[in-house]
């Protein structure tokens, strides 16, 4: 436990080095404001926990002491993601937007290529209004994992914050699962734990 718990923080001390030197390349960095919106799946909506401020938007929001608009729906695809982002998204005209999709196309056997095509729609589009992106990642495969590189390239190039897999040393830990696929309430704490560094990071300065 303790030496996954070590993997974890050094995990995001290199997420912030990595952050630091690449701010100046992170699109519409520093954000305007703090109007945040969580886009994805059922991640985000929370599925798993004893309660919906037990999910990681609930943590982040008592951990940063911000509102958190959650924009989760359980089972959505970046297909649907696509579909939605216009009215959950870009008409409320957010100031930081995070992005967890992607789990579901993998499970629904989506094709990689138009998975990472329409994260990267979503991402440009949001980008046009002003807004900075947080995009998380998600572990694409049980053997291994066919989505890391394109999840790393495509925030490069789209000049997006980035975590990478963020259900890493969470999935398939009983003690932080609530079933094969959602964390239970200390596998949100987790998820929370590597996500609230980087998204501080993306806040304006008080």
């Amino acid at each position: 436990m303790l030496f996954f718990g070590l993997l974890i923080v050094a995990g995001v001390l290199w997420q912030l080095f990595s952050l630091y030197l690449d701010q100046a390349t992170i699109t519409n960095f520093p954000a305007r404001g703090s109007h945040i919106i969580a886009l994805g799946d059922s991640l985000t909506s929370g599925v798993g926990a004893s309660s919906p401020e037990r999910g990681y938007v609930g943590h982040l929001e008592k951990r940063l002491g911000v509102i958190i608009e959650n924009r989760g729906v359980s089972g959505n695809t970046t297909r649907d993601g696509l579909e939605r982002l216009k009215s959950d998204v870009l008409d409320a005209n957010p100031d930081i937007v995070m992005i967890l999709l992607g789990g579901n196309d993998y499970l629904r056997r989506i094709p990689e290529s138009e998975t990472f095509a329409n994260l990267r729609i979503i991402i440009t589009e949001i980008h046009k209004t002003g807004a900075v992106v947080l995009l998380v990642g998600i572990r694409g495969g049980l053997l291994a994992d066919k989505f890391a590189d394109n999840f790393e390239s495509l925030a490069t190039e789209t000049g997006s914050a980035f975590v990478p897999n963020v259900l890493d040393s969470i999935l398939g830990d009983p003690k932080l699962m609530s079933d094969q696929i959602h964390p239970n309430d200390l596998g949100y704490e987790r998820i929370t734990d590597k996500l609230a560094p980087t998204l501080q990071l993306l806040l304006p300065k008080s």
